[in-house]
């Protein structure tokens, strides 16, 4: 972000950067905390990820009331501009993620209260690792408004995505074993697949801070396209 003569436009954009990433700190702890409910299945655990999706909400909507204020008042351009743009759009996907963490809770609780036999599915500890870390890296890239993770967040979503075919094929070799675990496999696809989304909106937060920083707008760029763009900027 630049300095301005308006101190108040400073206290504005500043403001803008401070809630959404309090908002990615937020959600971060979501799913963390869900990803541990799938181990534990801790009733207080998942109550408290379901209160937590209210706070993510309001910090949604206070950014967003913010960002239309800065716009309208203000004016922005250019860097500033592309500033509130991503915010707008990384506090979108952020919400999404904390949707996901509240699915992932609750499909824990039904894992759970089942009751039914659970298959042994390592595959999906290996991608909520991936996830979390993916995610952990998208929030420090939007504090810091470094670009440069955005090449490394790519390849890890790539890695995310095989990881999931891993699960699936995982989950099905378990149903035809198996047939009565059919239900807590069909529960525990529908975490892959949140999973899975988070680790795509992981990806965009820090796509977004690409163009927040450099003004190139990288979605759907492979890793070499990404970095490709990073250098030329440098």
């Amino acid at each position: 972000m630049n300095s301005h003569t308006s101190t108040e436009f400073d206290d504005l954009m500043a403001r803008a950067h401070q809630l959404v990433v309090q908002m990615g700190e937020r959600v971060k702890r979501q799913v963390d905390d869900a990803v541990e409910s799938l181990a534990s299945g801790s009733p207080s655990l998942i109550n408290q990820i379901l209160r937590h999706e209210a706070v993510v909400n309001s910090l949604e909507r206070e950014i967003d009331e913010l960002a239309g204020q800065i716009i309208a008042r203000r004016q922005p351009t250019a860097g500033d501009l592309r500033f509130v743009l991503a915010v707008a759009n990384i506090t979108t996907d952020l919400e999404r993620v904390g949707d996901e963490a509240k699915k992932i809770a609750l499909q824990a609780r039904k894992i759970f209260s089942d009751g039914k036999p659970q298959p042994r599915t390592s595959e999906v500890g290996r991608m909520a690792t991936i996830v979390q870390d993916m995610l952990r890296d998208a929030v420090a890239a939007l504090e810091t408004l470094d670009p440069r993770d955005a090449v490394a967040l790519a390849r890890r979503d790539e890695e995310s995505d095989l990881v999931f075919q891993g699960v699936l094929r995982q989950l099905i070799s378990f149903m035809i074993e198996d047939p009565r675990t059919i239900t807590a496999c069909l529960d525990f696809l529908f975490v892959a697949k949140s999973l899975e989304r988070i680790g795509d909106h992981a990806r965009n937060v820090s796509e977004h801070v690409v163009y927040a920083s450099i003004g190139k707008d990288v979605r759907h760029a492979t890793p070499e396209e990404i970095e490709r763009e990073l250098r030329a900027a440098t």
